[in-house]
């Protein structure tokens, strides 16, 4: 045994005490008198073999101060529980059974403020990256606007692409792997030509990218398979405003000889002074949510609180929400955090942003049955 512990860096004293020890033991019999054995009284710590090589002693905590567990304000009781859903359950009585814990209730507060501001008749602003729409949830959002849960759409480029080829062939989202190896990818002609001849066509007439896009669809000139599944043919059919915002260079269309960056910086930008408008009807009590654009929208909406601010609107009350399967830096500081921050606003005028993470497949299909459902109840919604 001692050579054991020689080879794991025990000192020659170390090892001359446990020998002592081990002697000591060993010479008692089953037999032996209990009162030959010593009593011994050990503090907190002991200092009889100390084989520590630090000069720190831990600490005493008989003098550790307590208090009785129902003299403590906690932040979960039983009333905040999960009820289990019984069989067969209504949407509302499963949302009701959902624990008021976390995400579960910033669920909840989210949803309630999306229904105070479409019970006030404040704006509702959608962010959508591309995700939101080759997942298949264009038919949710359109049921959404006629509901009155849209008030207008901003998208990044790759959102223009999806809709515009649901609307236009019936499918999208290429095989990225497959093309790129022999230089094909993004090389689709109609995709190409037609989104760049809508950046014309809202250059020609002096209007922006998504109003374009919904007026080009429907005008005749193309002949889409299913004009129903197009968040833009909807969109432009109800005069609910959708915003087209683009970095060049980022969407397939800037890859073909078709692209006019003339055309294509005028539509986008005219589409981010409109997109200002509509933050700005925000105020007291509107709603912006983000949805699966990581960099470009979070950027477009933290420069449109700055115009509306500079122009005289403080923007105050509103709610933010991002949503996403990875919370992401700009997300968080531009769209939840800096327009949001209580530096910005007076007494009693809160501004709140909500962090839901998950699948956009799964949460917007639940918020929008929310919603639709009116849940929560009036009664049951945070004041």
């Amino acid at each position: 045994m001692f050579v054991i512990l020689s080879r794991v860096g025990l000192r020659a004293k170390d090892l001359s005490v446990l020998s002592k020890l081990v002697t000591q033991i060993g010479s008692l019999s089953p037999k032996t008198p209990r009162s030959r054995l010593r009593p011994r009284h050990f503090p907190s710590y002991s200092n009889d073999i100390r084989m520590s090589v630090y000069s720190i002693q831990p600490a005493t905590l008989a003098a550790v101060q307590t208090h009785p567990l129902a003299s403590r304000k906690s932040k979960v009781s039983v009333r905040d529980l999960a009820k289990p859903a019984p069989r067969n359950a209504s949407i509302i009585k499963f949302l009701d059974s959902l624990p008021k814990i976390l995400a579960a209730q910033d669920l909840r507060d989210l949803a309630a403020a999306i229904q105070s501001a479409h019970q006030r008749k404040r704006a509702i602003l959608w962010g959508i990256g591309g995700h939101v729409i080759k997942v298949g949830l264009a038919p949710v959002l359109i049921d959404l606007m006629d509901k009155g849960y849209v008030s207008a759409v901003a998208m990044n480029g790759a959102a223009l692409i999806h809709d515009f080829e649901i609307a236009m062939a019936g499918n999208t989202s290429e095989d990225v792997e497959a093309a790129l190896g022999k230089g094909q990818f993004g090389m689709a002609a109609e995709t190409g030509w037609g989104i760049n001849e809508i950046a014309k066509l809202a250059y020609r007439i002096r209007i922006g990218y998504g109003e374009a896009a919904g007026q080009y669809l429907t005008s005749g000139i193309v002949e889409p398979r299913h004009p129903d599944l197009s968040v833009l043919v909807a969109a432009y059919k109800r005069r609910i405003p959708v915003t087209v915002h683009l970095a060049i260079g980022t969407d397939i269309p800037h890859m073909h000889p078709s692209a006019d960056g003339a055309a294509l910086g005028a539509a986008s930008l005219y589409d981010f002074r409109l997109f200002c408008a509509l933050v700005q009807q925000m105020h007291k009590g509107g709603v912006y949510l983000n949805w699966g654009s990581a960099v470009l929208l979070p950027e477009v909406f933290l420069k449109a609180v700055s115009v509306v601010r500079n122009l005289g609107t403080p923007l105050h009350s509103i709610t933010t929400a991002n949503f996403d399967f990875i919370q992401h830096y700009r997300p968080t500081m531009n769209v939840l955090k800096r327009p949001t921050a209580a530096s910005n606003a007076k007494q009693g005028e809160v501004s709140r942003g909500f962090a839901m993470t998950g699948h956009h497949e799964l949460l917007l299909p639940l918020l929008a049955a929310a919603l639709v459902s009116r849940w929560p109840a009036q009664g049951k919604r945070a004041k």
